[in-house]
């Protein structure tokens, strides 16, 4: 099954297969995991991606929500997009890589608001080590709430 979003900036390249069974097992993997209250398996509002909605005890009150969308490519190409809401914004961070006009194919667009073009990045290989990478950064920021 293919499906795609028709831009960059989501992290979806236009006409790219959707790796749908990779997919299913991250879904199965961070379902156990009790730092998120929810994982949409392909919600109808995204049926590229896999959205975890954190645990709001992860964070001050002032961030409202917190969620990590997945899209993962049978290419290998991903982009895992990190997207905070708060009283009075939001906080975005994204890792990528696809072929890029406007970076090398590994790049992150960094936080606070994700910006084209980012910062050219080298990612793990393995998608168990960028899914850990991108995990261990959302951990790094959300302590950091609790020590300023």
């Amino acid at each position: 099954m293919t499906a795609s979003r028709g831009d960059e900036t989501g992290g979806s390249v236009a006409g790219r297969p959707v790796d749908f069974d990779r997919l299913e097992i991250i879904r199965e993997r961070l379902a156990t995991d009790d730092r998120f209250t929810e994982v949409g398996d392909q919600p109808a509002a995204a049926p590229d991606r896999l959205v975890c909605r954190y645990d709001q005890r992860f964070y001050p009150d002032r961030v409202r929500s917190a969620r990590l969308e997945i899209v993962w490519f049978e290419t290998g190409d991903f982009s895992l997009h990190y997207h905070e809401t708060h009283e009075t914004g939001a906080f975005d961070h994204r890792w990528d890589r696809h072929p890029s006009s406007h970076n090398a194919r590994d790049h992150v667009h960094p936080g606070p608001d994700a910006p084209t073009p980012g910062d050219d990045a080298t990612h793990p290989t393995d998608w168990r080590d960028v899914l850990s990478m991108a995990l261990s950064e959302i951990d790094d920021r959300q302590r950091a709430f609790w020590t300023r």
